[in-house]
């Protein structure tokens, strides 16, 4: 049988909505948006898994998602829920709070340790240096390095006429 128009609608619009499966734009939530937070998560996910020597493959396998949801949750384009998460770091090691942000400023820290780990090679180099057993050795490595990072700011900073 059909209806009239206003024929069966109650006194609130709304409901009348609810009950026949309209939906109400203005009343709508508007889907989560990922925040600052999640991409935190997300680099220091990253940094974790590789200083472990895990793949994406291998840490989705683990939790039960694919790898290409793990590269979501490491752009911090999605968001980790909490199970998920206290799932991740049980396989990595680590407690849940190594994913978040420390509530009390660090002294003398010029950037985050989690954003140094998830630079190209930094993860690599860390691991070859910890495989160096002798100490004359790590200390010539690490000035070598100290170096390398001196004459690259001195290239950045100079005119590019000097350079040649």
């Amino acid at each position: 049988m059909k209806r009239r128009d206003g024929e069966g609608k109650t006194a609130r619009p709304e409901q009348d909505a609810l009950t026949s499966g309209e939906k109400d734009t203005p009343g709508q939530a508007m889907p989560k948006q990922t925040t600052d937070v999640d991409r935190l998560v997300g680099i220091r996910i990253t940094a974790l898994r590789k200083a472990r020597g895990m793949s994406q493959t291998a840490l989705g396998n683990a939790v039960g998602v694919t790898f290409q949801q793990v590269q979501k949750y490491e752009k911090g384009q999605n968001r980790v829920g909490a199970g998920r998460l206290r799932e991740i770091a049980r396989l990595l090691d680590v407690p849940v709070s190594a994913f978040f942000e420390e509530s009390e400023p660090r002294a003398n820290t010029q950037e985050d340790v989690f954003g140094f780990l998830s630079g190209h090679g930094a993860i690599e180099l860390l691991r070859a240096y910890a495989q160096i057993e002798d100490e004359q050795m790590r200390r010539d490595v690490l000035a070598l390095v100290r170096s390398a990072a001196r004459l690259a700011q001195v290239r950045e900073t100079a005119p590019s006429s000097d350079l040649a």
